[in-house]
């Protein structure tokens, strides 16, 4: 019998999280049966933090349950013959060392992932946050060569993928970041123009700045004080995809304007929100194409790795308050 560490919910956040708000519990994991619905036994070796988590557990997490997340984990004990023990699998199995499944939920890594690459790129830019920087700019920005993207928490799992993407397809791509280490990391990778929101003197300043002309699309991670501003810097007919609202999820009290109705009129803009679960049935086909650009070093990728299970909440926090530079992990 195994015994499984997991963290779960204590206390429903508010405001910002704090460590207090989790727990860290042991379970007993049943033996595997022959004849049984559980035929699998896994260990997690990376697990994921990520933006979604702190609005979704509000949403759909009662205090107690383990927290929600996406691992990368090794089958240690298997009684299905599509299981080999020794593979590695993505599962979305939440914050836990072990746990016991019925392969219906689990993916495997890509058939043609070389050993050289690190696994953990299946929770980041080779999995869930390339994913969304694909089918966003690709299904809702519908960037075309020559174009001038916009980009903000743009050195994070997501935003520096969709930089790098939109270089790849042919657009002038114009990145902010919060600190003058991810600026330089921003510039590294190929954005063509980069900034520190925190220190810049006024944000429409530095937009205007990095592009005269505007911008035909933004991709936004942000929401807040940042998307009203920049919607005034679109050009006529721009798409806005919005991927997150990582200034709002901590607010007790919901932020007040400005409102971008005006700018949205005159400029005849087309915005739209979306979550990546939209194309499950061509993750196949997007995966494929990050691995390729990953393998030929066109999209280059970061990791901020956090050693050690019992840290998870630490991890969680530190990305939220944008410690991390890239995908935020945890190595168990």
């Amino acid at each position: 019998m195994v015994t499984a560490k997991a963290w779960v919910l204590k206390k429903h956040f508010e405001d910002f999280p704090k460590t207090s708000d989790f727990d860290l519990k042991k379970i007993e994991l049943p033996n595997l049966k022959d004849g049984g619905e559980w035929k699998l036994l896994l260990e997690s070796v990376f697990l994921s933090v990520d933006p979604y988590m702190r609005p979704y557990s509000q949403r759909d997490m009662k205090e107690g349950d383990i927290m929600i997340g996406t691992q990368v984990a090794r089958i240690i004990e298997s009684k299905n013959p599509a299981f080999t023990v020794g593979a590695f699998v993505v599962a979305r199995s939440g914050w836990r060392t072990h746990f016991i499944s019925d392969g219906k939920d689990l993916n495997f890594l890509p058939s043609s992932w070389p050993e050289s690459l690190p696994k953990s790129l299946a929770l980041g830019t080779v999995g869930m946050p390339g994913l969304t920087a694909y089918f966003g700019l690709l299904e809702v920005c519908k960037m075309k060569p020559g174009e001038t993207v916009l980009v903000n928490a743009a050195a994070g799992a997501v935003g520096s993928v969709v930089g790098q993407l939109a270089k790849i397809g042919g657009c002038k791509v114009v990145g902010c970041a919060g600190s003058d280490n991810k600026v330089a990391y921003l510039k590294k990778i190929g954005f063509d123009e980069a900034f520190n929101y925190k220190t810049v003197r006024s944000l429409d300043e530095a937009l205007r700045k990095a592009s005269p002309d505007g911008y035909d699309c933004f991709f936004d991670n942000v929401g807040g004080e940042f998307s009203s501003v920049a919607v005034n810097h679109m050009k006529k007919y721009g798409r806005i995809a919005v991927c997150g609202a990582i200034s709002q999820y901590n607010d007790s009290v919901p932020q007040k304007g400005p409102y971008i109705q005006i700018p949205m009129i005159f400029k005849e803009l087309r915005m739209e929100g979306f979550i990546v679960s939209r194309w499950n049935n061509r993750w196949e086909e997007g995966l494929k194409a990050l691995l390729k650009w990953v393998m030929e070093g066109r999209v280059k990728y970061h990791e901020h790795v956090t050693e050690g299970f019992e840290n998870m909440p630490a991890a969680f926090i530190g990305m939220l308050k944008g410690e991390n530079l890239g995908k935020a992990i945890v190595k168990v």
